[in-house]
């Protein structure tokens, strides 16, 4: 995996299933991130191939239930990110899947409880050596590449800090959101503190927040020196986001998302909150449109 220049999918629970991820890609996107995946829920899977589909799937044993779908045409650009709190068990769900993505992501920056009182996402900022002991660990018996996204420790000499102790493990490249954990979407990203993190390191840093038109790409570059970029909302809102003629209308690209949802068979709750998610932006989810979503019980119901 090459980072340099590179203009990045976010990582988003229930939204980054494989039709949004090829819909990112075929608007402009040169990296897509899965959502993220739980590692001890990962061990639960088995892999199997979907001759239908043509994709392979990780398949929770003894159900039908698809933890991650992914297929040959994303296999180069397509990243894994995992929750985890274990190095031991972060490599077993690791080496489940590494052969059928380009990279394994560890997810060091998500706020939310569920996370943090497992012992992952953010609450991995505290402990620079369990974060040090799983990349390291994931480094050194993995062939793929290995990164990780982290958010802004309470000041910008601690994220510097630890983010050096990051590229000491071997890591690839470092994704940074320019938040902290007490941040909420509303507050402006703090995109001076990913240009300290850039300046101090000498791999590729990854700058996610407040990226939500194309030209937002090259602004947020110029601040913060940073090589490749990461959307998340801007995308969720317009897939479009990423193509460099312009925005396509937002009609255009919903009707796309669902069309990719029915070919490849994704999970009605899954595209229910993703479509729920974009028209939430542009409208209300008490209107007509939105009432018909909830109603809704099969993709082909969401189609109509």
């Amino acid at each position: 995996m090459d980072y340099a220049n590179k203009h990045v999918l976010a990582p988003m629970v229930r939204v980054g299933t494989l039709p949004f991820r090829l819909l990112a890609a075929e608007y402009g996107a040169d990296i897509t991130y899965g959502e993220e995946i739980i590692d001890r829920k990962m061990l639960k899977c088995e892999r199997r191939m979907n001759e239908y589909l043509g994709t392979t799937d990780f398949v929770e044993r003894g159900t039908d239930n698809v933890v991650f779908r992914t297929c040959n045409e994303e296999r180069d650009h397509v990243v894994f990110q995992m929750g985890t709190s274990d190095a031991v068990r972060a490599l077993a769900a690791a080496q489940l899947i590494c052969k059928d993505v380009a990279a394994i992501d560890i997810n060091m920056g998500c706020p939310k409880s569920f996370s943090i009182s497992g012992g992952m996402g953010a609450a991995l900022l505290s402990k620079p050596e369990l974060v040090h002991d799983i990349l390291t660990t994931l480094r050194r018996n993995l062939d793929s590449a290995v990164t990780c996204k982290i958010r802004l420790l309470s000041s910008s000499k601690d994220t510097v800090e630890l983010a050096q102790q990051i590229e000491m493990t071997g890591v690839s490249a470092l994704a940074v959101h320019g938040r902290r954990i007490k941040d909420r979407p509303r507050d402006p990203a703090k995109w001076s503190e990913i240009a300290d993190v850039v300046s101090a390191l000498s791999i590729p840093v990854i700058a996610n927040g407040d990226v939500f038109n194309y030209e937002d790409f090259e602004r947020i570059k110029h601040a913060t020196g940073a090589t490749s970029v990461m959307v998340a909302r801007g995308a969720l809102w317009n897939a479009s986001v990423f193509c460099a003629k312009g925005k396509s209308p937002w009609e255009d690209v919903k009707k796309e998302y669902i069309r990719k949802c029915i070919l490849w068979d994704n999970d009605v709750k899954s595209t229910k909150q993703t479509l729920k998610e974009m028209i939430m932006h542009y409208s209300c989810l008490e209107l007509a449109e939105g009432k018909a979503i909830n109603r809704s019980e099969t993709i082909a119901d969401l189609a109509w």
